[in-house]
């Protein structure tokens, strides 16, 4: 069983009146881009604990975790009023497969997310390595309205880096917003538009594709894939799709 560190809040980022990022000080064993691990609190003799993605590369000095308040929910309220100097728990030792030593080589990489989902993509990319392994990278982010729209400055160094190589496709479900696209992506997957947003097909032969966020966006997304020749992607049979729930 993975033993569990004190960690130290060092920096509070409140994105929206429920979405905040935790920077967090604490001594973790070595992690891969995209992989998560468990936050908790206690509360009497009770440990509450759920699983949360990095946001930061592994080379971070501190460790990021990008959370959505729920009202009624047992943990997220009491992150939510964490402020710096508080402490929490941290698992020391991460978990994921929704890494880039998991998949096979492409030329195109699809990072396709909703919500906090966005967290492991912004890990890889901010890691390096995967314009090491690939020429095209796409970033898709779906969320209900356009302030949630969280991690734009990150975004735009993202940019200024990779330049044309890094194609960025907000979407917004429930209202119109600036240069985002409307609706959901796989119905943009099915009709074509996330491709000829960006200017790239999905292809056998040129894609790989990874999917977290909510599980009706990851099973719906996979079917639209799945309809245009890719495979989901295993160790016994590589494909093109790999994909992570986020709850």
């Amino acid at each position: 069983m993975a033993a569990w560190v004190e960690g130290r809040v060092i920096e509070r980022i409140q994105w929206t009146d429920t979405l905040f990022s935790l920077r967090v000080d604490a001594q973790l064993l070595p992690y891969q881009a995209g992989q998560f691990t468990k936050l908790a609190l206690e509360r009497g003799e009770k440990r509450i604990q759920r699983a949360y993605s990095f946001v930061n590369p592994p080379s971070s000095p501190y460790h990021e975790f990008y959370l959505v308040e729920i009202p009624d929910g047992e943990l997220t309220p009491s992150l939510g009023s964490l402020t710096v100097g508080d402490t929490l728990l941290v698992q020391s030792l991460a978990s994921g497969f929704l890494t880039l030593d998991e998949i096979p080589a492409g030329r195109d990489l699809w990072l396709l997310s909703t919500g906090t989902a966005i967290g492991p993509f912004l890990s890889i990319l901010a890691a390096g390595q995967a314009e090491q392994r690939f020429d095209n990278l796409v970033l898709v982010h779906g969320v209900r309205k356009g302030e949630e729209l969280s991690y734009q400055p990150l975004i735009g160094e993202l940019k200024a880096r990779l330049g044309e190589r890094l194609h960025y496709v907000p979407f917004v479900s429930r209202e119109l917003w600036p240069d985002a696209m409307a609706g959901r992506i796989p119905a943009a997957i099915d009709s074509g538009a996330l491709q000829e947003r960006v200017g790239l097909s999905f292809s056998p032969e040129h894609s790989q594709v990874l999917l977290c966020g909510n599980p009706d966006m990851v099973k719906a997304t996979q079917l639209s894939l799945i309809e245009q020749g890719l495979a989901k992607n295993l160790r016994r049979t590589p494909g093109q799709i790999s994909s992570e729930n986020y709850w």
